[in-house]
């Protein structure tokens, strides 16, 4: 299985805690099954791995919020690890660019103040279009050609 798909569920943790929660992972395994079968869902956990990231929880359907939260409450109450070290669980989730083509690199007319990285999310902020996007990365702001007075800006979004 190469990369991460939808049926993952990341548990973000540091190399030791990681380590120290693989080496029950089949005691893990059932109890989680037997919580997520308590809570009436149809999510079933297949298998749990260590990545560098921290933990890949494998299940058979996709998890919603509500099992999240039940894997969550499980991994923190482990007594295997240190719960400060843990993020929240998240899903897998993808990248995709945005292109803006025609944009002034000179937003105020003087040659000494280029548009950059921080006008634009400055920007993006203002702008409700872009309430539900989150940047993955810093916008990038090119030159179209050496001599001319426009940019293209490009976004890395996160995908949900």
């Amino acid at each position: 299985m190469k990369g991460l798909f939808r049926k993952q569920i990341i548990v973000p943790m540091s190399g030791n805690n990681s380590n120290s929660f693989m080496k029950s992972s089949f005691t893990h395994v059932s109890n989680l099954n037997r919580l997520l079968r308590n809570a009436k869902t149809e999510v079933a956990v297949d298998f749990i791995r260590s990545d560098p990231i921290g933990l890949v929880i494998v299940t058979n359907k996709v998890a919603i919020q509500s099992d999240l939260q039940i894997i969550d409450q499980y991994v923190k109450k482990s007594e295997e690890i240190n719960k400060l070290q843990v993020e929240e669980s998240r899903l897998p989730q993808s990248k995709s660019y945005l292109k803006i083509t025609g944009i002034p690199y000179f937003p105020n007319g003087r040659i000494q103040e280029h548009l950059n990285a921080s006008d634009v999310e400055m920007i993006l902020k203002q702008n409700q279009i872009f309430d539900d996007i989150k940047l993955a990365s810093r916008p990038r702001v090119i030159k179209v050609l050496p001599k001319s007075d426009i940019a293209i800006v490009w976004l890395d979004i996160w995908d949900y």
